[in-house]
């Protein structure tokens, strides 16, 4: 605990924080954008296979 507040204290560790903050905030869009992205290609495929049992009659 010593050594968290001795890095908050410096100005080193505020560096540090606000890259620990920038990096979590880019990993939450990257997040956000992988998820985005995996609907649309899921919705694309459910569509694509739909119409493919559609034409092709078992």
């Amino acid at each position: 605990m010593k050594v968290i507040k001795k890095i908050l204290k410096t100005n080193k560790g505020q560096g540090v924080m606000e890259y620990m903050i920038i990096t979590s905030l880019i990993g939450v869009v990257c997040l956000a954008a992988v998820k985005g992205i995996g609907e649309s290609v899921n919705t694309r495929l459910e569509r694509t296979s739909k119409k493919i049992i559609s034409t092709i009659k078992i």
